[in-house]
């Protein structure tokens, strides 16, 4: 079986036609239909079947393509292992990575890195914490920067650092003038939180239980960012972290909280059985030792929030 086939198979098995999929290979249509029947013969059965203008899986198709992914991913591997071992300073470093983590740890990493390392590539991927371990679970990615450990068990979790949260409250809240708060002083309050598949919102809903209340939820985004925005429209009250930029003056007031200990763990992930090429190694260490630093460069007095 020609690997160019199989990987003209799995683009028309993921919905590309075999017109397109045969002017991305460089081949013509005929040509390409021709080697999907060989293919099939190999196979010994029939990968797909026609409906109306479309071609769709057979269960023989769908049960081939699942062995062609694995197979071209670790095709693909070992071709850019190869790559890295022949130009290891060049090394590809796909990266995913928390929302919340771009605007602020994330831009110091890469920069400091590039600084040491200047022909190294980033892939980077955003998301929410369960789309992201998806990505190293299936491959898409070698390295996770987010907040918590997945708790899964085929995945390597280190923490980086702590982020402190506060209570985000609107303009002209009665408690705005107010530099600390007690959590459960808004416990009747809305709460804007993310959705329950993100990891903040199980510490919110945490934090509040230790401060003796169940947060009721006004309302349910994906990002942190929408929640502040909220926020400041009167919506609700929410625990985030303070942007690490300069705010407009309708911005939220941030308090620090005081009877319970409002933080996040943020870390870097990987999957346990899979050796890293040297590029994400690399960027690895660079991470483990760094972060820390970048952290109390963000925090330090005098900065505006």
């Amino acid at each position: 079986m020609e690997v160019q086939v199989m990987r003209c198979f799995v683009a028309v098995a993921d919905g590309a036609t075999v017109t397109r999929a045969a002017a991305d290979a460089h081949m013509t249509q005929p040509a390409l239909s021709r080697a999907l029947r060989r293919l099939e013969h190999e196979a010994g059965a029939e990968l797909f079947q026609q409906v109306g203008r479309v071609l769709r899986l057979t269960p023989a198709g769908r049960a081939f393509k699942e062995h062609a992914d694995a197979t071209l991913d670790h095709l693909d591997r070992g071709l850019r292992a190869v790559h890295e071992t022949v130009s290891p300073e060049s090394g590809l470093i796909p990266l995913a990575f928390l929302h919340s983590l771009g605007t602020w740890l994330l831009p110091p990493l890469i920069t400091g890195f590039r600084e040491r390392f200047p022909l190294s590539r980033f892939e980077l991927r955003q998301g929410s914490e369960a789309v992201l371990v998806e990505t190293l679970l299936d491959g898409t990615a070698d390295l996770l920067l987010t907040a918590g450990n997945p708790g899964h068990p085929l995945i390597t979790w280190r923490r980086l650092l702590v982020e402190p949260l506060w209570l985000a409250v609107p303009p002209g809240h009665r408690l705005a003038q107010r530099r600390r708060a007690r959590l459960a002083e808004v416990a009747e309050e809305p709460f804007i939180l993310l959705r329950h598949e993100q990891g903040l919102r199980s510490v919110t809903e945490s934090l509040c239980r230790a401060a003796g209340f169940t947060p009721r939820a006004g309302f349910e985004g994906d990002e942190v960012a929408t929640l502040r925005g909220l926020v400041s429209a009167g919506l609700g009250v929410a625990l985030v972290p303070r942007p690490h930029a300069s705010a407009p003056a309708s911005a939220p007031s941030y308090l620090q909280v005081t009877d319970v200990e409002a933080a996040r763990d943020i870390g870097i992930a990987w999957l346990t059985s899979r050796t890293l090429p040297p590029n994400p190694a690399r960027f690895l260490a660079h991470v483990r030792e760094q972060a820390e630093a970048v952290a109390d460069l963000e925090h330090a007095p005098g900065e505006e929030s």
